[in-house]
């Protein structure tokens, strides 16, 4: 598909449509959506931003490529003066009192935000059906899981309610869900985008990343909101992918696949085909694919858990209903914390601190915490021995297709190991981008660390191999 954003900014500049119709068409459709994708729009904000747009072009003024161009924003990032809920219980009265990084960048670059997307409660979750709000539906089939934790924003983007939208990855919340709805979805290299704003969940492996309709519109929205921020020590300066480098992919003459990711039981029979069919596809383009022996996904989704849960129980300590959310008084101060946040956290929510406190506690913080770091640290150097070999990794983005409402919830372990695909990259801080192409659930295209270009650049390949 061609951008959308550069064709919406010639219909503008040409006057073919005016923004304020643009805007008003995109928030009519979100409010009459019976797919549960959102949490607040922004009706007057984006409306007054649209008018400026409209006077700007009416004045004979240059716009810029994402001038008025409407966007969804995961309900997990600070937008000065609207409600930022994490689709929660206990937040959901909360206003941001400042603007995250990536969001202002968006701002300043002119595009328009429309909608606060629902998602899982914190980020908790791969389904979202962790919300107040109501569970997510597949922009597919209804009666199927939206994805999570970024379920809204993935399903927005796929029925056409946001030209893009900016979800959240810690572990696969921007892959998975942009692989359900059949959308792309990157999660960059970690530290390219600032994280400033946003809520955290798992701070060292937390990513701001683009869902679009396209390779192009990805690349736009990533270099809008890449580079350094003073506010977050991990990011770095980055440079600008240029259009015309991600359109030439002859300097990749290599890609590999996990053997095991291929050969596990748990894998959908259709998925695994699909996937083996695509890579004789490749090789069929004069590429060399190799097989790779990479940890299994169990200990993946046993190492990524155990890390993120300790980080979620530290970060999620601030929410009490002191400082932050609604506050269930009871007899002293003690018993107001512990009601608080029995009741307003979700099971999912509560599940993760109960586990990431029992990983950081005496006696097991040695046995199972710092076993996890070192289990994350040999993930990471497997990658940099993987990255010698190969240019390009591809996989599948899930081992499973996207179950019925109300399943995961039955089951939290089957959730958890459905991230079995993408953990790992994340715990490598790895760039890898969904592709809604190859398998069911799309592919799964991972570079080396801050070869977020040659990710694109591959993506492009993919549309006209596969």
């Amino acid at each position: 598909m061609e951008s959308q954003i550069q064709q919406i900014h010639q219909q503008l500049v040409d006057k073919k449509i005016s923004c304020v119709d643009l805007i008003q068409e995109k928030l009519n459709a979100l409010k009459e959506n019976t797919h549960n994708t959102v949490n607040a729009l922004l009706s007057e904000f984006a409306l007054e931003k649209a008018i400026n747009v409209d006077a700007k072009i009416a004045n004979g003024e240059t716009i810029g490529l994402l001038e008025g161009i409407p966007f969804g924003v995961k309900d997990v990032y600070m937008l000065q003066g609207t409600y930022a809920t994490a689709s929660s219980d206990l937040l959901k009265n909360y206003k941001s009192p400042y603007t995250a990084t990536a969001i202002q960048k968006l701002l300043n670059a002119g595009a328009i935000p429309i909608v606060k997307e629902n998602c899982d409660s914190f980020g908790h979750g791969s389904s979202s059906e962790n919300t107040i709000f109501g569970a997510v539906k597949n922009a597919v089939n209804p009666e199927l899981v939206g994805g999570g934790s970024s379920g809204g924003s993935a399903v927005n983007v796929a029925k056409d309610y946001t030209v893009f939208s900016i979800g959240g990855d810690t572990g696969g919340s921007v892959r998975q869900p942009a692989g359900y709805n059949n959308v792309y979805g990157l999660k960059p290299t970690y530290g390219r985008i600032s994280r400033y704003g946003l809520m955290a969940y798992a701070s060292s492996t937390d990513c701001v990343g683009p869902l679009a309709k396209s390779v192009e519109d990805i690349r736009i929205v990533l270099n809008a909101m890449s580079g350094k921020d003073t506010k977050d020590q991990t990011t770095y300066t980055s440079e600008v992918i240029e259009e015309s480098s991600i359109l030439n992919a002859t300097n990749i003459k290599t890609i590999g696949y996990f053997k095991n990711f291929i050969e596990s039981e748990a894998i959908d029979a259709q998925i695994k085909e699909d996937f083996l069919a695509s890579i004789e596809k490749i090789k069929a383009k004069g590429i060399q694919v190799k097989e790779l022996d990479f940890f299994k996904s169990d200990i993946l989704v046993s190492t990524y858990y155990t890390l993120a849960m300790a980080e979620t129980a530290s970060n999620l300590s601030r929410l009490d209903g002191t400082n932050y959310g609604d506050r269930i008084d009871d007899k002293d101060l003690k018993e107001s914390y512990a009601i608080t946040r029995s009741e307003k956290f979700s099971e999912e929510t509560k599940r993760r601190i109960v586990g990431g406190n029992q990983v950081l506690s005496q006696g097991f913080s040695d046995e199972i915490y710092l076993k996890g770091l070192a289990l994350r640290d040999a993930i990471s150097e497997n990658f940099e021995k993987d990255f010698e070999a190969v240019d390009i990794i591809l996989s599948p983005v899930t081992p499973s297709t996207p179950p019925k409402i109300g399943d995961s919830l039955k089951d939290p372990l089957a959730m958890y190991l459905s991230d079995a695909y993408t953990v790992g990259f994340s715990l490598g801080q790895l760039p890898t981008l969904t592709v809604p192409q190859g398998t069911q659930t799309g592919l799964q295209v991972t570079a080396a660390k801050n070869n977020d270009e040659l990710v694109l650049k591959f993506a492009n390949f993919l549309k006209d191999t596969i």
